[in-house]
């Protein structure tokens, strides 16, 4: 199958070195429209011979279109890019919030797929979760599912909507514990630590704690009973957590991000 992705920012690039070094694709199959000078001399210098900046009768010969810019960039791209789009052709987009009714209007087109990533998928241990039109093949969501898989583990779900929940959960989700972790590290500094020490007892314990998880049947609230002793250390820090209400907090948050999902498909 021969590939376009649309857009070489921090996803495209990670899609396009993931297919190559999971052999799903060659770089022969991979074409990639990137509009800017430097990128796009950056990507043929690392061996990417099929880059092109503007949208040209290319595109009409792939199978499967990935539009991987910002929901921002799109007006002026998507009224060109409809008129070398086939129906044939299936089109993945990874853009937040834009709905696929939306990328079917604008692209003229019915076989769309909806996925939304995350940031680790840079490292393959990302989390995707995506969606489809009814239209597109079971094969063509096997295949696709390959694609995504190559940058960590993917989910797919049959209601569209799902997927802003996608985006509040594992979508925004690193940046939630990047700000937990930041405010142990402060914390540790605080009380005496410098800021190495700080990073490694904390990146370490969050590290670790994911790890003993995975590998494991017990559940998390099971893992924190296992930390936690009665009248010690963990049962004081977690019972100023339960004062505070941060439960409540955290969900309160991922309430706002999902809003704000749905509001960005509006």
């Amino acid at each position: 199958m021969k590939i376009l992705i649309v857009g070489a920012g921090n996803m495209g690039t990670t899609y396009a070195e993931s297919f190559l070094l999971s052999h799903s694709i060659t770089k022969n199959d991979l074409l990639i429209l990137e509009k800017t000078t430097e990128k796009a001399d950056f990507l043929k210098e690392k061996g990417y011979k099929n880059v092109i900046s503007e949208p040209n009768d290319k595109i009409s010969r792939v199978q499967l279109i990935i539009l991987a810019v910002k929901p921002q960039d799109t007006e002026v791209l998507f009224s060109i890019l409809k008129n070398y789009i086939l129906p044939s052709q299936t089109v993945l987009s990874i853009m937040a919030g834009v709905k696929i009714q939306t990328l079917k209007n604008s692209l003229g087109t019915s076989k769309v797929i909806r996925a939304m990533p995350n940031l680790p998928s840079q490292i393959g241990m990302g989390m995707t979760g995506f969606t489809a039109d009814e239209s597109v093949s079971r094969d063509e969501l096997f295949f696709v599912q390959n694609l995504l898989n190559t940058t960590g583990k993917s989910l797919y779900f049959s209601e569209e909507e799902k997927i802003d929940a996608v985006t509040a959960i594992s979508g925004s989700g690193p940046a939630y514990i990047y700000f937990f972790m930041e405010a142990m590290i402060e914390k540790a500094q605080e009380m005496g630590f410098s800021h190495s020490e700080a990073e490694l007892l904390v990146t370490q314990t969050f590290m670790g704690a994911v790890h003993l998880e995975n590998r494991s049947n017990y559940s998390c609230e099971e893992w924190i009973k296992r930390v936690s002793s009665k009248g010690g250390t963990t049962e004081a820090a977690l019972n100023i957590f339960s004062n505070e209400k941060l439960t409540e907090k955290i969900g309160n948050g991922l309430d706002a991000a999902q809003k704000r999902a749905k509001e960005l498909g509006e």
